[in-house]
C-alpha cells in the first residue's frame, strides 16, 4: 500500500535514512538503493514523498520501496 511522507533523515556517507510517515506510524527505513532504483536522486531533508513499505528481508521491520517524489 503506497503512503505518503517526509524525509526525515537522510546520511549520505553512509547511504540511508528514515521517512515519517504523514499516517503519524513509526519511521520507516529507507536505504540509497531504493532511490536509486526509482531513479530520482536523494532529495534534501523535509521532502514530501510517497513510497510503499515493505518488510525487510533481514527481519528488521519496514524498509521503503518504489519511491516518487510528491
Amino acid at each position: 500500500m503506497r503512503q505518503d511522507g517526509t524525509l526525515k533523515f537522510f546520511n549520505h556517507d553512509r547511504g540511508f535514512g528514515f521517512i515519517t510517515p504523514k499516517d503519524g506510524g513509526k519511521d520507516v527505513f529507507v536505504h540509497i538503493t531504493a532511490f536509486e532504483r526509482s531513479s530520482i536522486a536523494v532529495p534534501a531533508e523535509g521532502a514530501s514523498l510517497s513510497f510503499v513499505a515493505e518488510d525487510d528481508s533481514r527481519g528488521r521491520g519496514k524498509q521503503a520501496t518504489q519511491i516518487e517524489l510528491d
